[in-house]
């Protein structure tokens, strides 16, 4: 199913929704990865995520409290919708273990959240030519599954 059908028959369920603004994206940097963690979101194990704040781009707008989010499997296949409930800058370094518990990744450990996120960052900071440090601000977001 194509996005924007997935999105009208969401809404068709769900009449008290009256926007129609959402954001769409797949997570993860594989393939592979997205799928894992859209079947996590659609379960509810993951209801969490971090990005690079400063790799954020001007056309590239921040997700916000409010928002719904179409998410997406590594085919591009609508999985669920979610909307986003907080969201905060915190430095990677400061990054909370309840955080990492809610991102449903791995072992749910800060560790392994320090880990896995750690080596993410550090491949994106370098494709972008600039150098990771263990004080970057980090966007972190809570959000629920709506359907």
């Amino acid at each position: 199913m194509d996005v924007d059908t997935f999105w009208q028959d969401f809404k068709s369920r769900h009449p008290e929704i009256k926007t129609n603004h959402h954001d769409t994206y797949a997570m993860g940097s594989t393939d592979e990865n997205a799928t894992i963690l859209a079947h996590l979101i659609a379960a509810g194990t993951k209801t969490a995520t971090t990005s690079a704040l400063d790799l954020y781009t001007a056309d590239e707008p921040l997700p916000f409290v409010g928002e719904y989010n179409v998410i997406l499997d590594g085919h591009d296949q609508p999985i669920c919708v979610t909307q986003t409930k907080v969201v905060e800058t915190i430095p990677f370094n400061q990054v909370s273990a309840e955080h990492a518990y809610h991102e449903g990744e791995d072992d749910r450990t800060l560790a392994s959240w320090r880990r896995e996120h750690r080596a993410f960052f550090q491949a994106a900071y370098r494709q972008e030519g600039r150098i990771f440090t263990e004080d970057i601000p980090c966007y972190c977001e809570v959000f629920v599954r709506v359907d």
